[in-house]
């Protein structure tokens, strides 16, 4: 099989290729073809781990789930992770190779390019369709010799291109033209039409604009997608937690969960189900901001565990969360790096996050942790140790992302018990609890898509402050949901794509 492909490129960071891809996925897959997407090179802290064990992009593992398919290493064969201003981690084929700057990642680019032609050519072996995602603009220039994953690609693989702008950023039409204007005249004949993203209000005002770029450009507008509110599919990009807030205001909800907005922040997207619970408020707060006195804080995953808790202890909000610990019913829930920091100190002896070799802990659990160079990504069944919620022990399931190994003392409880990673059965203790129950920790992501898991958290946290127990009747399935809304963004934007002249230029 030799599968057909369109890409998606766009004008700039931000624009919604991601989101668009995954919608095309889904209505590839709901036409009845077998489709994939696929993403040379991702730049992101959002991350997931495959059956098999291997890190990726959390972007291409929610398009995936679009297609209906598990997602594969395949799919994103090269994942940058930012650790700093500077530098990154590399992850190529699932595993970390290690940690550069700009200037080292250039020149180790052409050792890259077969992994990408391979993951490609491996997909389009497999699949009827392929949908191929572009990264940040085709049209920078600085970057163009060395591209991996817009035009050299599509040039390579000979797909068409379709490109998208964020109208809600102001200046589209000049983008487009712009960018049009900073391609060769092979790339430009390459791009096959538009899609202007992100528009409020009335589309014929839309019309004269239209009619100008078409002219100019001589391609189609393929579609007009409007700025949607009501459909929650994972991000990518820690971006998009700065208009994450607005449900902290509103009347009627009855928690109030606080995530520590991480410098660094990691895999945000554990925590995208809270957020539909009707009555419970999540808010993000960023060290330095106000904290609250909510029901619940999460301190979350990070890249940098040691540069995220000395930025902790420098804004003075290390000291803000034991004081509300100490005063009141608060619950604190640390994952991954956020586990990490509770404890009584991080050791990192190879600088693998920084030139700190020790760094105290918050001094909440009695554990310590020694930073690895190996990195633990595993795909994870589990059961409760520890019955803080009366449940007896109850399973659920996640993963695994650390580079760390967090060692119990004196008599500290464990949290969890691994009993599966990947295919392999194991017996592992995982993460910890405090004696009163208040503070726990884990190494393990996606808590709170198990359903019984999040409404038995949801019920201690409500019986505390005396509220009515969520009930059966009032509860929802996190997967259920997930592909309900799925649906809900593939009918969007059929509905204002031109389907046929997108079936025209995919050529199938």
């Amino acid at each position: 099989m030799s599968a057909k492909t369109i890409m998606i490129q766009g004008t700039g960071s931000g624009v919604g290729k991601s989101i668009l891809v995954t919608a095309l996925c889904r209505i590839f897959r709901q036409d009845g073809y077998k489709v994939a997407p696929f993403k040379a090179q991702n730049m992101a802290l959002n991350s997931g781990v495959t059956k098999d064990g291997k890190e990726m992009g959390r972007a291409q593992i929610t398009q995936a789930q679009a297609c209906g398919i598990d997602p594969v290493i395949e799919m994103n064969p090269i994942l940058i992770k930012p650790t700093s201003d500077i530098g990154a981690q590399i992850i190529l084929l699932g595993k970390p190779i290690g940690n550069m700057n700009a200037q080292e990642y250039y020149k180790y680019k052409p050792k890259l390019i077969e992994a990408v032609k391979e993951s490609l050519n491996s997909l389009m072996f497999q699949y009827e369709v392929v949908v191929i995602e572009g990264a940040g603009s085709p049209a920078e220039i600085n970057l163009k010799e060395h591209d991996l994953v817009n035009m050299n690609l599509a040039q390579r693989v000979d797909t068409p291109v379709i490109l998208v702008v964020d109208i809600d950023k102001g200046g589209a039409f000049a983008w487009i033209v712009g960018t049009l204007e900073l391609l060769n005249e092979q790339e430009r004949e390459r791009v096959k039409g538009f899609i202007i993203n992100k528009f409020r209000g009335d589309e014929k005002l839309l019309k004269p604009g239209i009619d100008f770029i078409e002219q100019r450009c001589k391609k189609p507008v393929l579609g007009i997608i409007p700025y949607f509110k009501n459909i929650k599919i994972d991000e990518e990009d820690s971006v998009c937690l700065e208009m994450s807030n607005a449900k902290y205001q509103m009347p009627n909800t009855k928690l109030s969960i606080t995530v520590i907005h991480l410098p660094h922040i990691s895999n945000f997207t554990d925590f995208d189900v809270l957020e539909r619970e009707k009555d419970v408020s999540l808010k993000y707060v960023k060290p330095g901001d106000s904290l609250g006195k909510p029901d619940l804080i999460i301190i979350p995953g990070t890249k940098n565990t040691i540069d995220d808790l000395c930025c902790l202890k420098k804004t003075n909000l290390a000291d803000k969360i034991i004081s509300l610990l100490a005063t009141s019913y608060t619950l604190l829930i640390g994952i991954c790096g956020g586990y990490q920091m509770l404890g009584q100190s991080v050791e990192d002896p190879y600088g693998i996050e920084s030139s700190k070799k020790q760094i105290d802990g918050l001094g909440l659990l009695n554990i310590k942790t020694t930073l690895e160079k190996t990195k633990t990504t595993f795909q994870v069944k589990a059961e409760l140790e520890t019955d803080v919620f009366n449940l007896g022990n109850l399973k659920m399931e996640g993963y695994e992302i650390h580079a760390g190994n967090t060692l119990l003392l004196d008599d500290t409880q464990p949290l969890f018990r691994i009993i599966m990673r990947g295919e392999k059965k194991v017996d592992i203790l995982d993460g910890a609890i405090s004696k009163d129950c208040k503070i726990m920790g884990t190494y393990i992501h996606g808590l709170f898509d198990n359903d019984s898991f999040r409404y038995a958290l949801l019920n201690y946290l409500r019986s505390k402050k005396g509220l009515k127990l969520i009930s059966q009747t009032d509860r929802f399935n996190a997967k259920q949901i997930r592909e309900k809304e799925y649906d809900k963004l593939a009918d969007l934007v059929r509905e204002k794509l031109d389907m046929k002249k997108i079936y025209d230029i995919l050529a199938v």
